[in-house]
């Protein structure tokens, strides 16, 4: 059986590797959902029209994820330093570039890179500890996303440069990530049970649902602010909201989930009433983000969304990794390809929605995603 020891490189630990990897991505992810809003003001258009934009990070996941058992057989140094070398580029072109084909570019290269720290994230963190060490990566993630839309509100307030030069900086610690990379053991390989096959299909649905309540709010967040008649810089600022209650709750996950554990297949997940807690409280938050104009409020819900949203990740996925008979490697794909499907279809679903009702009503189409998710999951 694969462990974390087999995987641990002569450097960095995984968790300090996933860490990092997870805390640029965050960065680089929220940070699109601000400068979605920056370009568009760029461009004189409305920021529904580009719900494009974000969805070609989907499609770079969703291009990389059926590659994860081939770029995975060495073990995960190789898409570890691919993945920081293309996210580096991705960050570079969103923040310099000003023609529209190099910031699809940047989007793109983000997916790629995204879909490579995705990919090894579940390959560095194995073992009955899975489920809280995933939490504390994406904590990571989370506490490093609170800073993109602050850093480019910033930067963009001052008048001086344009906000989106801000992504630049998490590119010095991708070279370094890069630099720092070992080489370690093959991530397990065992063939996949035809009887898992229906459970794997199960559970990678939940994940998606879950993925998709969290780009919902993640790229649209400051565009919603924005709606509520704030400046474009001010509306950046608030936006750290979400990310903030998410790293509460995912700094929170681990005590939780260590009082709630149960053992499946040499595996632990926690039990199936932390996913209806956390779906409870991100309807909460999804309701006060749909319920007042006043940008408080709004903020507010960002906040508790965040809270309920933190666990929701980690607990898919985990459970996936748990899935019997599924091997380490296409777990990974699994889950890397379920981030992707729910980045080209959530926030674009809402953005459509948008059109028709306008974006504040269109948070609801979080409420029946929820619903959805529940119900999957009542089978684990």
């Amino acid at each position: 059986m694969t462990t974390v020891e087999t995987l641990r490189p002569r450097g960095l630990s995984p968790v300090m590797q996933a860490g990092i990897a997870q805390g640029v991505l965050g960065f680089g992810i929220t940070g699109l959902g601000a400068c979605l809003v920056l370009l568009a003001g760029d461009l004189g258009v409305a920021p529904e029209s580009l719900a494009w934009l974000p969805a070609t990070f989907g499609f770079g996941l969703l291009a990389t994820a059926p590659a994860g058992p081939y770029l995975l057989r060495h073990g995960p140094r190789p898409a570890l330093v691919a993945g920081s070398l293309a996210l580096a580029a991705g960050l570079t072109l969103l923040g310099l570039s000003s023609a529209m084909p190099l910031v699809v570019a940047g989007a793109l290269l983000l997916g790629v890179g995204g879909a490579a720290f995705v990919l090894v994230t579940p390959a560095l963190l194995t073992g009955a500890g899975a489920t809280s060490q995933l939490s504390r990566a994406t904590a990571a993630g989370s506490a490093a996303a609170v800073l993109a839309p602050a850093l480019i509100g910033g930067v963009d307030a001052t008048g001086l440069v344009n906000g989106r030069v801000a992504l630049l900086a998490g590119v010095p610690l991708l070279l370094f990530l890069a630099l720092t990379a070992r080489p370690a053991a093959p991530v397990g390989s065992s063939p996949i049970e035809r009887p898992a096959l229906s459970v794997a299909g199960r559970r990678w649905t939940v994940m998606v649902l879950a993925v998709s309540v969290e780009f919902c709010f993640t790229i649209w967040a400051v565009a919603r602010l924005a709606g509520t008649g704030l400046p474009v810089s001010r509306a950046a600022l608030l936006g750290t909201a979400f990310p903030i209650g998410m790293a509460l709750g995912r700094a929170a996950a681990p005590l939780l989930l260590g009082v709630l554990p149960m053992r499946r297949g040499g595996v632990t997940i926690p039990l199936t009433g932390v996913v209806p807690l956390a779906s409870a409280v991100t309807a909460v938050g999804a309701v006060l983000v749909v319920a007042s104009g006043d940008p408080a409020v709004v903020t507010a819900g960002l906040v508790v969304a965040g809270l309920g949203v933190a666990t929701l990740y980690p607990v898919t996925l985990a459970t996936l990794v748990a899935t019997p008979g599924l091997s380490g490697r296409h777990a990974a794909s699994l889950g890397a390809l379920a981030s992707g499907t729910a980045i080209v279809a959530a926030p674009a679903a809402l953005a459509r929605l948008a059109d028709v009702l306008d974006l504040r009503l269109a948070y609801l189409i979080i409420l029946p995603t929820l619903a959805a998710l529940l119900l999957l999951r009542r089978r684990d």
